[in-house]
């Protein structure tokens, strides 16, 4: 069974999205995978309790507890590795990862960005394409690499950008599609993993 760990640091709405088409599609019986951890830097991360409702095995690494980001990328590793994962998915998972932790997860750690990837990489990319005057926005799947929100892109979903747009009706907008396009590419990366 190739097991999936999702880490969250929020609502998990991305996280839920994703189990949800597990459960649709049948997931162990269709593709020999499930998801089989939900993994926070945050214990009051909402989209814990989900992942409880749903028997999903869930534990918070918190950040603050360690003095450094190798410390805490370390503990975060050695959680992960438990489950033997086939795949790490970043859903809203708010940490800088470093170099050596990415590397260990190499070509099996994907991250979804609200954006059009390569542009607007980094945060406030609402505002950010909002400022720049675009007609369009999205949300792109991404293969982790060292470079912040860099790394082979696997889905993009595009969203038009309306008149009177705020970052909140653009991100409310994005976020349905990042709620369509997250789950196709983990199961289509599944698919092709060995």
């Amino acid at each position: 069974m190739k097991n999936i760990v999702i880490l969250i640091s929020g609502s998990g709405s991305n996280m839920a999205a994703i189990v949800r088409r597990a459960q649709q599609e049948d997931w162990p019986r269709r593709l020999d995978a499930q998801v089989a951890a939900v993994i926070s830097n945050k214990a009051d991360a909402r989209g814990l309790q989900l992942a409880r409702e749903q028997g999903i095995v869930t534990a918070v690494v918190d950040h603050k507890a360690f003095p450094s980001r190798e410390a805490f990328d370390a503990a975060l590793q050695h959680e992960i590795d438990c489950h033997d994962p086939a795949l790490v998915v970043l859903a809203g998972f708010m940490r800088i990862l470093t170099a050596g932790f990415v590397q260990h997860y190499a070509d099996r750690l994907i991250n979804i960005h609200p954006s059009l990837l390569p542009a607007f990489a980094g945060l406030h990319t609402h505002q950010r394409a909002l400022e720049a005057g675009c007609k369009f926005a999205g949300a792109t799947v991404h293969q982790v690499t060292a470079e912040l929100d860099h790394g082979p892109i696997l889905a993009q979903a595009v969203v038009p950008v309306l008149p009177g747009d705020t970052p909140g009706t653009l991100a409310t907008r994005v976020l349905t599609q990042e709620h369509r396009i997250y789950p196709q590419a983990v199961a289509d990366f599944l698919r092709h993993a060995h």
